[in-house]
């Protein structure tokens, strides 16, 4: 069978898999991928709709330093909220949890840290991750400066703009700013040079033995081949196969799955886009139906912004870009869009939703004549062949060429090899632990004391600097004990995704919740570094000394300590 046909049997196979043990258990079942492709895993969970806010502090303190602190230390986050879980409109009440320290961690403590890293890419190989700095990482980055001076502006234009797009903004500093060190790591000729000495060693044990070396010693050429083929189409499927033509607008998003509903439906759960099978059609529908706000001018700037962006890359003359454009200009096409569309009406997305569940989808849209709906209609037969492009000629080939290096180290290095993070439950371990940096000793606690030196020394005045201080805070400040350790770092290996993962002590306690890294972590997306590189979390003894002398929550703080 080709590597399409094998691909597309995968993930039949795969389909089949979740919907089987769906229907057996109950559960909400993801088969993942480990090794890129050496072993699938078969993940079952309990999923909790019913989720309430208890507590959240202010932003101010929340993200203190704002994004020129972002992946620094020190650091002086409350970067922590509370939530409770309901089941039948009645707070959980689990077997099992986690008990929350007293005495918090000390130096050079074990700690381990729970949680589900996003991803990392430590097992590519060396050419892949040349293709990564050279094609991939640079077009990323340019998206995400170009997005972060558009949202700046659009904020600057009203204090209702800087709200309602300040978390887009947040997010795409922070990407923006975790894409810069993780370009500069890949950039460094030591750290290509460590890769392609680990690699080589594999590979000439590989060579070595010639059974080996016939199962799997063009598993490296054909990636090299693969990340070529990819080069070629590498805007097309970034940009339509991705859908980062709709710039993250929510109502473009909606129109995607509408339309796409009313196509994958009436097949087979095995044979739909993946995001469309059953064993995924719940989550999908709590995203249809939410009522969250929408807002249009936010929309306008995204839609705008994405159909600039596709004329950007593909050439104003382009027959996709014409058709988007439909003879206006970026900002006048998003403005009528926006402006006729129904989309922001919840009754109205369910009303096609349930269509489309009856097999009547595809007529429903069309009776609706939406103009966004059109539009993304228009539009889906190109996103999906460069999805297919993207999934036959790259995808398939590096799963069966990953498959085959994960044998292989597993045959030469033993099976006690770790895949990369897939957001699956993942432990790591470390220490709190202090490191060096530009020639002085960073320990690895700050205090409260340390945040309101910080604030001292670097507020410029007014409630929009980022090292401003809730007034709560500067009124209370006597009541706290400012050497109560507040933000702590550790040695765990941790990535993009942990945020918000306990760490615990080995008695099993909560010490701190992970939000963050330093900068010279950022590299560990493709390998781990412990000499500098920590992750960043605040330290359970500054989140209750917070709760009870700053927000005089001390029902939330007994009942969070049992104390």
């Amino acid at each position: 069978a080709s590597d399409a046909d094998a691909a597309a049997a995968r993930r039949k196979a795969m389909s089949t898999i979740e919907e089987a043990a769906r229907t057996e258990t109950g559960l909400d079942c993801q088969m993942v991928t480990l090794f890129h492709g050496g072993q699938y895993h078969l993940y079952c969970y309990k999923t909790y709709t019913d989720i309430r806010l208890v507590f959240a502090p202010e932003a101010q303190i929340a993200f203190f330093g704002g994004d020129t602190d972002n992946f620094e230390y020190p650091r002086y986050c409350l970067d922590m909220c509370f939530f409770r879980i309901y089941e039948d409109n009645a707070p959980l009440k689990p077997e099992n949890h986690l008990r929350w320290s007293a005495d918090g961690a000390d130096e050079n403590e074990l700690i381990f840290v729970f949680g589900h890293p996003g991803r990392t890419r430590r097992l590519y190989t060396v050419d892949h991750l040349e293709f990564l700095r050279d094609t991939v990482q640079p077009m990323q980055l340019r998206s995400l400066y170009r997005r972060e001076v558009q949202l700046a502006a659009f904020g600057r234009r009203s204090k209702e703009f800087a709200r309602i797009s300040n978390e887009d903004l947040s997010g795409v500093q922070n990407n923006r700013k975790r894409d810069e060190g993780l370009l500069a790591g890949m950039q460094n000729p030591a750290l290509v040079a460590k890769k392609t000495a680990a690699e080589q060693q594999l590979r000439s044990a590989v060579d070595a033995n010639p059974e080996y070396k016939d199962k799997w010693g063009n598993a490296w050429s054909r990636i090299a081949e693969a990340e070529k083929k990819y080069g070629q189409m590498y805007t097309d499927h970034w940009l339509l196969g991705a859908n980062r033509f709709l710039a993250g607008s929510a109502l473009g998003a909606l129109s995607r799955d509408l339309v796409r509903l009313g196509d994958e439906l009436p097949k087979p759960s095995a044979d739909r886009l993946r995001e469309y099978r059953d064993s995924n059609l719940e989550s999908l529908y709590l995203d249809l139906y939410s009522p969250a706000p929408i807002y249009e001018n936010l929309e306008i700037e995204k839609l705008s912004s994405g159909l600039s962006l596709m004329a950007s890359l593909l050439g104003g003359d382009d027959q996709r870009v014409v058709k988007a454009l439909a003879g206006k200009s970026p900002q006048a096409r998003a403005e009528e869009l926006v402006a006729g569309t129904k989309l922001k009406d919840v009754a109205f997305r369910k009303q096609l939703a349930e269509a489309a569940a009856a097999g009547n989808g595809g007529a429903a849209i069309k009776a609706a004549n939406d103009p966004l709906l059109s539009y993304f209609a228009s539009l889906d037969a190109d996103s999906r062949a460069a999805r297919k492009a993207y999934e036959d000629q790259v995808e398939s080939v590096e799963r069966d060429a990953y498959a085959k290096i994960a044998a292989a180290k597993f045959a030469i290095q033993g099976a006690d090899q770790y895949p990369d993070a897939t957001f699956t439950l993942r432990l790591s371990y470390g220490t709190a632990k202090s490191y060096q940096q530009d020639g002085a000793i960073i320990p690895p606690f700050t205090t409260f004391n340390g945040l309101f030196e910080r604030h001292t020394e670097r507020f410029g005045g007014g409630t929009e600097d980022p090292f401003a201080l809730p007034q709560r805070w500067l009124d209370r400040k006597e009541k706290l004990d400012l050497s109560t350790p507040y933000n702590m770092v550790t040695t765990a290996d941790i990535i993009g995704g942990n945020s918000g993962s306990p760490v615990v002590d080995k008695r099993g306690e909560v010490v701190g919740l992970i939000f963050d890294s330093n900068v010279q972590a950022l590299i560990g997306d493709m390998m781990y570094s412990p000499e500098a590189g920590r992750s960043v979390a605040v330290d359970s003894r500054g989140i209750i000394e917070a709760l009870r002398k700053v927000y005089a929550a001390d029902a939330l703080a007994k009942e969070i300590t049992g104390r």
